[in-house]
């Protein structure tokens, strides 16, 4: 499945050497480390080019939303992210996995119910993830922040952090944890 440039892709539309490519680059390449870290120690088996590309390019859509703090001055809700890199990488042909990859990550998923209850601005759609590639970048992308030190953070942390958005968000990412375990011996 992996044949798409991610790098190419990135390039496209990160393309000058500036505070917001220096951002993104750090952060996806922390979430694809971890990610492969946990693939391979966990023996989940998952392809680790699909398993790159797809955190590589998790967040590509962030230049299109408003987010002073990281550099992103684009018109959108920073909550729509995910789906302008999920429609960004259909357009570029990536393959459809890291498409759903980019839409389903945001937090620990958010659901239908979510967006009515919170009036968030999404379309009104499932955005959790299902498949185990999608489970594996989300649970990854948790560990790391695109602002601050921009360090790893503890699961305590992480999890305390979740707890926050409600029962389902830190369910979803209690079932996440038994899935991967705990990274914190993992070397990235």
């Amino acid at each position: 499945m992996a044949n798409t440039d991610f790098q190419a892709i990135i390039d496209k539309y990160y393309p000058d050497d500036n505070e917001l490519r220096a951002i993104y680059m750090k952060h996806a390449r922390q979430v694809a480390d971890l990610a492969l870290a946990i693939n391979l120690t966990r023996a989940i088996g998952l392809d680790p080019l699909d398993v790159e590309g797809a955190a590589m390019l998790h967040d590509v859509g962030i230049f299109g939303t408003n987010a002073p703090g990281i550099h992103c001055h684009g018109a959108a809700s920073y909550m729509r992210h995910g789906v302008i890199g999920g429609k960004l990488l259909r357009r570029e042909g990536a393959p459809e996995a890291w498409a759903r990859v980019a839409e389903r990550h945001t937090g620990t998923g958010i659901t239908k119910e979510d967006i009515l209850m919170q009036d968030l601005d999404l379309p009104v759609e499932d955005y959790c993830p299902v498949t185990m590639l999608e489970k594996l970048i989300c649970y990854a992308d948790k560990f790391y922040s695109k602002s601050g030190s921009m360090e790893k953070k503890p699961f305590t942390r992480v999890r305390n952090s979740i707890a926050r958005y409600g029962g389902d968000s830190l369910e979803r990412f209690d079932e996440l944890y038994k899935l991967f375990g705990d990274t914190s011996s993992l070397q990235v």
